[in-house]
């Protein structure tokens, strides 16, 4: 059992919370999206309206356990300032002297933000006494970081083990709520959209769904790997040479099951990569030599929105086509537009981080599908059935 933050008193106590506050930042050091720090407010504000003083700990970037000011907290600490309209209070350090003496000299209803936690090659380690020296901050432990949930990290996994009062944020609920009802007890028809550049990275996933979903729909770069598997020639398409005996066998297991894998019937190729390159729209046996496959084509948008539009749960992970590119975006946004009439119609429409939620984004549509989640790799570990160590370290 996992405990909420419902289940917990939290009046009059410290209340450490791992949060992803894991956000671009431009050259300047100024914040480019603040979505992961919009979705942790609910959490934040449900501490300090019931008396706690909130105490949050994230991750930025890639430090390697070094010092590194370019990876500094602190305009994060700015923008949740202004977000919550009161003043965060940010502590140089995440553990030590530096950290204590901001979180003795804070009150209920109040907000700390400790400074990088990978400032310390310790956290990515899973140091139990580093830890230990974490947890020192709290009375209460709380993870709110679905994005870092699938890594055994100390502000994650070991020190969870510190504390006898513990539980999930608001946003890791939602996110187990709604990745794990999608698998568990779907309504059908249960649809699977699958894209991005690599058979590879999705092989567990795609295995893992066969024995869950209706149908699962392929496109991305990962679909001329099946092409080539199934004897058709891809031109300079992207090609995972030493996946296509798997992609075959995927197939063929497919077929065994009675699960339907539709791949695209027609794609946008381009003469190179570029968003300047000459494109048409072809039949996928019509690729010729010196063409490479940037898209999902008008024929297959058809298709798999009429799909997606009948279904009832739908997962949608990866990108359809290049769609940092404007002319290679179509396919990416139709299938995001038909994920939004879904919704509409009463489905369940869940986006699976990553590129896809980078994607719905560009495309301003995120607010209209049930739920976009914020972690790319660790919903992607989750639709593989993995244990999550920082969701299994939470349990009482």
């Amino acid at each position: 059992m996992i405990l909420s933050l419902n289940d917990l008193d939290l009046n009059d106590r410290r209340v450490l919370v791992r949060v992803d506050f894991n956000v671009p930042l431009d050259e300047t050091g100024t914040i480019t999206d603040d979505t992961r720090i919009m979705e942790s407010l609910p959490t934040i504000r449900y501490i300090i309206d019931h008396g706690g003083l909130a105490i949050l700990m994230s991750h930025l970037g890639r430090p390697k356990g070094k010092v590194n000011p370019k990876y500094s907290l602190t305009p994060v600490a700015e923008r949740l300032s202004s977000l919550l309209d009161q003043p965060v209070y940010f502590a140089k350090d995440c553990i030590g002297a530096k950290a204590e003496e901001v979180v003795q000299s804070r009150t209920s209803g109040e907000v700390v933000l400790l400074e990088n936690l990978r400032f310390y090659p310790e956290e990515e380690a899973n140091d139990t006494e580093f830890a230990a020296k974490l947890a020192q901050s709290g009375d209460i432990y709380i993870n709110d970081a679905f994005g870092t949930a699938h890594r055994a990290h100390a502000s994650t996994e070991a020190i969870a083990h510190c504390f006898n009062e513990k539980g999930a944020g608001f946003l890791l609920q939602k996110e187990l709520k709604y990745l794990g009802e999608a698998l568990s007890k779907p309504e059908r028809p249960f649809v699977a959209i699958l894209g991005g550049s690599k058979v590879s990275g999705k092989i567990d996933v795609i295995k893992e769904l066969l024995t869950k979903c209706d149908s699962i729909l392929i496109g991305g770069g990962m679909m001329f790997t099946f092409y080539k598997a199934m004897g058709l020639e891809i031109g300079n398409s992207l090609l995972e040479k030493d996946k296509v005996s798997l992609a075959s066998e995927l197939i063929a297991e497919a077929k065994e099951i009675g699960v339907e894998v539709i791949l695209p019937g027609d794609t946008i190729v381009g003469d190179s990569f570029s968003n300047d390159a000459n494109y048409k729209n072809v039949e996928v046996h019509h690729i010729k030599e010196g063409w490479m496959g940037m898209d999902i084509g008008k024929r297959t948008i058809d298709e798999f929105s009429r799909i997606i539009l009948n279904a009832r749960t739908i997962v949608w992970n990866g990108p359809m086509g290049v769609f940092e590119m404007p002319n290679f975006a179509v396919g990416t946004k139709a299938i995001a537009e038909a994920l939004v009439g879904a919704t509409r119609l009463g489905a369940t429409t869940i986006i699976g981080g990553g590129d896809s939620a980078a994607a719905i984004s560009q495309f301003h549509l995120e607010k209209q599908v049930t739920h976009v989640s914020t972690g790319g790799g660790a919903s992607l570990e989750f639709l593989e059935g993995k244990v999550l160590p920082g969701v299994k370290a939470l349990e009482v």
